[in-house]
């Protein structure tokens, strides 16, 4: 390959960054919101008390397109998501209400599943650009 291959080719493929990143993060977005909402639907996580507790619903997926990648970010607005995550001992709410909460972790589990699903899907990322 010559020089002027190569640099035809790299100038192709920068083109091609930001758009395989995105693709490949939207997927593994969607993938930790599903590993998270799975999580909190049991134990170790919280139990499921009635149809009317939407908390696994209320997770969402918000990305971000960036020049030459993206950005994903999974999360909750219930006040609740903490408190489950990490425990409530001892302490007094915003209502008055005293807890003695213990954790029901549902984010720290999922994190090694999406860990390797981000490390997956860069690599695919990769090979998809260089192509």
């Amino acid at each position: 390959m010559t020089p002027e291959e190569l640099a035809d080719r790299l100038e192709a493929a920068a083109d091609r960054v930001g758009p395989a990143i995105h693709r490949h993060m939207q997927h593994v977005g969607e993938l930790g919101r599903a590993q998270i909402r799975g999580h909190a639907s049991g134990r170790p996580g919280p139990n499921v008390v009635s149809a009317e507790d939407n908390y696994r619903d209320s997770w969402k997926v918000v990305n971000r397109r960036l020049p030459y990648g993206a950005q994903c970010t999974i999360g909750t607005d219930r006040p609740q998501g903490r408190r489950l995550e990490f425990g409530f001992y001892d302490m007094t709410d915003s209502l008055g209400r005293h807890f003695f909460q213990p954790p029901f972790p549902h984010v720290q589990p999922s994190l090694p599943t999406i860990t390797a699903a981000l490390r997956m899907a860069m690599r695919s990322a990769v090979e998809e650009i260089l192509r």
